[in-house]
Parts: C-alpha cells; structure tokens; sequence
C-alpha cells in the first residue's frame, strides 16, 4: 500500500469514528455560515448530471435540483450509510456510491457539473483531489467549491494553528489550508469567488478548459 493510500484509509477510519455525531457538528456550522453557503452553491449548479464529492450523511439533500441526474460519493462507509438511511427515508433520487475522491472509478468526461462542500480540508492530497474532479467534469462544465480558508482572518488563523493537531486526529480536518492555491494547482480555471463571514469561507466557481 502506498504512503497515499495509507494516509486515505486513516481518515477514512476517523471520519466513520466520526459519523455518529457529525450532524450535530454540521448543524453548529451551518447556524455559523455555511447553510447559506450551500443555498448559493446549490444555485449555482448548471445542466442535469450532476456529482457531488464527499456527500458525508446527505446535508445537501434539501438543496439538491429538483430535476437533475444525481450521483454521490464518499470514501467513508459509516457517512455513506446514513446518507443512504437519509435519501431512503426523504425520497431523493441519488446514486450513491463508496469511493476516493483522489481516485474515481469515473469515465474521463463524465458530468456536467462537480459540487462539494468543505471537503478539501480532510483530502490527504487535495491537489491530486481536484484533478480528478477535473478529470470527470466534461470540458467546459462547472466545478463548484465551498471552502474553509481560516487563513483570512489572522484571528482565526491563529486559533485555527492551535487547534489543528487535534482536528486532524480527531477528523481528519486540517483547518490551514490554503483552497484557493489548490485549486489554481489543479489547471481549473477559476471564474469567481465568494467570500462568506468576513472569507472565512470560500465558494469558488470554476470552469474545465
């Protein structure tokens, strides 16, 4: 096993530690910020085939297009399962599947449209993460990002560097990212950016070329 791939089933192990309790964790962060967030992202969505990274328990169900084609991922089996619970249970069409951001199964080309929501921040190779997210998106589709950039606010930069050897054993989280250079790294081109509670979050907007 590579050291990649060592690094993917180690936080993959902590984020089905975390699955129990990760609602009550988004709904502190979606009181915070991120609910509008994801209402923007959400609107943002072009055409029908849509894939959704990181889908985690299906936050995003509510705010899904009503008449797109949906598919879900996550590398995560204890998320993924109660997304399937979540989806049963609220009848939304979506094909959920277990996998690897870092290495889909995806045909090249493959959807119109990528979406994710603070992903990146727990990807143990985020570049590596969002080329192949370019690399299913069809060219000239849209790839839509919602992102923690802590570093914005030097405040909560600092609080974020304090904290962050715990985020990332307990979640597998590393809070001092820097998302915008990853996906500049990625050979997207970025097309805009929206800052949400002074940029502490990020939703970036960009275009396979």
């Amino acid at each position: 096993m590579s050291s990649e791939d060592k690094a993917s089933e180690i936080i993959k192990r902590r984020w089905n530690r975390t699955a129990w309790y990760y609602d009550y964790l988004m709904a502190f962060m979606d009181r915070v910020g991120v609910r509008k967030g994801r209402r923007l992202l959400w609107s943002r969505v072009e055409s029908s085939h849509v894939l959704e990274i990181g889908v985690g328990t299906g936050n995003n169900f509510p705010y899904y297009p009503p008449d797109a084609e949906m598919t879900a991922i996550d590398f995560s089996e204890g998320m993924l399962k109660r997304a399937k619970n979540r989806a049963s249970r609220h009848k939304v069409k979506v094909d959920l599947r277990q996998m690897d951001v870092q290495n889909m199964k995806f045909a090249d080309n493959t959807f119109n449209t990528v979406a994710s929501t603070l992903v990146f921040c727990s990807v143990p190779d985020p570049v590596r993460g969002i080329k192949e997210v370019a690399r299913v998106c069809k060219p000239g589709g849209k790839v839509i990002l919602l992102e923690n950039d802590f570093n914005s606010v030097p405040i909560i930069s600092w609080l974020a560097k304090l904290a962050n050897p715990l985020a990332v054993r307990m979640i597998g989280a590393d809070f001092t990212r820097h998302p915008m250079d990853n996906v500049a790294s990625s050979g997207l081109a970025v097309e805009r950016v929206t800052s949400l509670r002074r940029g502490l979050w990020k939703l970036i907007e960009a275009r396979k070329v």
